[in-house]
């Protein structure tokens, strides 16, 4: 084998470990498990507000452990990849739809941490909290390739269930969310700009990493 085919061969095997084709679902799997992860039921938002109030206990507390736990049954990221396959696929009913249930998720999620920390005894902010307050690059690449990792696993044959826990710690949905209440229960106005910026940084790059290997398996258009 000379150089030319073998730097060929190498290519070629490079091609085949890093390909998102080999072993993608196909595409009615794909829409049916995004669309159905985005779905909005009362078990949802029951686990949602359930969700909040452990991690706002957890950021009270500065427990980073419980902070972990109430990311890990957060149901949220599964109306950010379901919109995103709305946005790919050009189904806008589909987009508007899991885009108000986001809205929703969000207005609840921030609704019971105000509740939880108006009542809570602790007004003074925690280290938790307040490194909730100052997004910064990395977090941009930590949602970003948090993202790419999530939307991987969710379209595979063999979907990978360990993979969804692991982005819905690392992106950290929950926290910024949790430190919006605390600052609206507390007028920390200054604290509010900060979290909320820094969910929607991560929300965003979760979508865009979302519609980009969507885009990369060509999910149908709608007509």
């Amino acid at each position: 084998m000379n150089l030319k085919e073998e730097n060929e061969s190498i290519k070629d095997h490079l091609r085949k470990a890093f390909s998102l084709k080999e072993d993608s679902a196909s595409h009615e799997e794909i829409r049916s498990r995004l669309l159905d992860g985005g779905i909005i039921t009362g078990t949802n938002l029951c686990v949602l507000v359930c969700a909040m109030i452990i991690a706002s206990v957890g950021l009270n507390m500065s427990s980073t452990a419980v902070i972990i736990g109430a990311m890990l049954i957060s149901p949220i990221m599964g109306s950010i990849l379901a919109s995103a396959y709305g946005s790919v696929s050009n189904d806008y009913p589909v987009l508007r739809n899991h885009l108000s249930g986001f809205g929703m998720q969000i207005a609840i999620s921030v609704a019971a941490a105000t509740i939880y920390f108006f009542l809570s005894p602790v007004k003074e902010p925690t280290v938790e909290l307040l490194a909730r307050t100052s997004p910064s690059f990395y977090d941009v690449l930590i949602a970003f390739f948090g993202g790419l990792a999530g939307i991987i696993g969710q379209t595979r044959i063999d979907k990978t269930n360990t993979v969804i826990p692991g982005v819905a710690i690392a992106t950290a949905l929950m926290p910024p969310l949790c430190t919006c209440g605390y600052s609206i229960a507390n007028g920390r106005w200054d604290m509010l700009l900060g979290a909320g910026y820094l969910f929607l940084i991560n929300a965003y790059f979760i979508f865009l990493a979302a519609c980009i290997i969507l885009s990369l398996l060509k999910i149908p258009k709608m007509k």
